[in-house]
């Protein structure tokens, strides 16, 4: 029996496995695609997501530099923010990557840590009783069905999640019918030349912005990250010719998209298909989803990522969200897998997930509504853009689309210390003199408890066989304070409670002085 069924192998499902097989459980992926899907989804991750990516030591995989830097600017609702004048504050770290990208260097992770992920298989049905979770899944070659029994089951297989309906888990939101959603990926033309960072020149235009530029009958986004595979993306409301001919990947051709250009932007431009061999990315989805499951768990089942939520993708908050759900949850099943867990550990994944998918699901309808056409919009974003001038007004955004706006209840109650929030990413000298930055400390996500003068050593002791105890010299670079695996801080030296009541709370009782004295000899 596997300690947890993942429905889906796309990014989120194989990150959760991974933090699975990290926690020492064992967990099984089943995909029903044969491989890695080559359709042009997200273009990069935002947030807080890039931070915890650099927590595991996966950030310099897919960025190939050693950690990640604040940007300095983006947008919200198609207009610019100014990020720079935020300095340290600035939450917005990017991290620009193709999702089947991402996918490769989580897919090679999961082959180092072992993780088992089986292909070309699809989930029928399941039943799930007071210790386990049997489901039927169907050989999409042959047809052959198999059973599979698992401690828990984990659904990550997206929008029209087959764990969710089965489930009888609600989404409620809402669909908009007026809009049109069109996506090509094409050979690199003279039209279409990077003009700087965020820029675009278009003949018979000049520059524009690359990300959602908006103008009076739809948006265009012009992306050009990777120069030999331009990426193409218009939106249109109401009047759009296809608009009665709705479906989620509809045939589309290039002269559609041209005609889809020309509305938006006003110009004809020519697009051609990549080069032979390559995937010809032609999509489009006539209404946009903006949903979240009324629930993320039913007993034995839980829901991750586009399972539990939908939304549009203004502001690239999708994975971002959907890879901290799975941090989040990971760690709590395996303690509970490994009897570790204290009561009600698990139910504060939906306790704290759930509000952010929920401040997603509002942020990113208040970015479409920004980015509509018609002239009360336009006035509409230029007031908001004057209010972008002030720099509270853009700090606000700017931990809104990162997701750092939003503080876990830890027990704490100094509104102005660290716990609740994500753990900052500092440089730390440690007792025997080497420099650490703290998310390398974090590559095993495993917790840790950073001391800063010794002084909770004793303290640490009984847990040592789940949370690692660090200290640092004096003047290290930070107050002791307890970061969870998924990068939360716990308990800082500035709460009242003790240290001790911390690590009870979140990681358990203590391990027997008796075990501790045996575990210390075999060492």
């Amino acid at each position: 029996m596997f300690d947890a069924l993942i429905v889906g192998g796309g990014p989120v499902g194989v990150f959760v496995a991974c933090e699975l097989k990290l926690a020492g459980a064992n967990p099984l992926v089943l995909e029903r695609l044969p491989g890695i899907s080559q359709w042009d989804k997200a273009h990069g991750l935002t947030g807080q997501v890039v931070r915890l990516l650099d927590q595991r030591g996966l950030f310099e995989r897919c960025a190939r530099v050693a950690e990640p830097s604040p940007a300095p600017a983006f947008f919200f609702g198609a207009l610019p923010l100014p990020l720079h004048v935020l300095g340290e504050r600035n939450p917005m770290y990017l991290l620009h990557i193709n999702q089947r990208d991402l996918e490769r260097v989580l897919n090679d992770r999961a082959a180092e840590l072992g993780v088992e992920i089986r292909r070309g298989v699809e989930l029928r049905s399941f039943q799930q009783d007071d210790d386990h979770v049997d489901i039927t899944v169907v050989d999409t070659t042959t047809e052959v069905e198999t059973t599979l029994s698992g401690r828990y089951l984990i659904g990550s297989d997206g929008a029209r999640s087959t764990v969710r309906k089965q489930s009888g888990i609600g989404f409620p939101g809402n669909t908009d019918h007026h809009v049109v959603d069109r996506t090509v990926l094409i050979a690199p033309t003279d039209d279409l030349v990077a003009a700087g960072p965020g820029r675009v020149r278009v003949a018979g235009i000049g520059e524009i912005a690359a990300a959602f530029h908006r103008t009076e009958t739809g948006v265009a986004t012009i992306a050009l990250h990777d120069p030999e595979h331009p990426l193409v993306y218009t939106a249109e409301w109401e009047d759009a010719p296809e608009q009665s001919s709705p479906g989620d990947g509809a045939a589309m051709t290039l002269a559609e998209m041209e005609d889809s250009l020309e509305r938006v932007l006003g110009v004809r431009i020519a697009l051609a298909p990549p080069a032979a061999g390559e995937p010809t990315l032609l999509r489009r989805l006539s209404g946009r989803n903006t949903r979240v499951a009324d629930r993320y768990r039913d007993r034995r089942v839980f829901l991750l990522g586009d399972a539990a939520h939908v939304h549009s993708a203004a502001g690239g908050p999708g994975l971002n969200l959907a890879l901290q759900d799975a941090a989040n949850l990971a760690w709590k099943l395996a303690a509970e897998l490994a009897g570790t867990a204290p009561a009600g550990l698990l139910d504060t994944y939906e306790a704290e997930r759930r509000p952010l998918g929920q401040r997603v699901f509002m942020q990113t309808q208040a970015q479409t509504a920004l980015m509509a056409p018609g002239s009360d919009v336009t006035a509409l974003r230029d007031l908001f853009a004057e209010l972008l001038t002030d720099t509270g007004t853009v700090q606000r955004i700017a931990d809104l689309l990162a997701g750092a706006d939003v503080r876990y209840e830890m027990g704490a109650t100094d509104p102005d210390g660290p716990t609740g929030w994500f753990a900052p990413s500092a440089q730390l000298t440690l007792a025997d003199g080497t420099r650490r930055r703290l998310p390398a400390l974090l590559h095993a996500a495993r917790p840790v408890l950073i001391d800063d003068d010794g002084s909770l050593r004793d303290a640490a002791a009984p847990w040592t066989d789940r949370v690692e105890h660090v200290e640092l010299a004096a003047g290290g670079g930070l107050p002791s304070m307890l970061v969870r695996p998924d990068g939360f801080v716990a308990w800082s030296r500035t709460d009242p409670t003790d240290v001790r009541t911390a690590l009870r709370a979140w990681f358990g009782e203590p391990r027997p002085a008796a075990v501790r004295t045996a575990a210390t000899s075999e060492a």
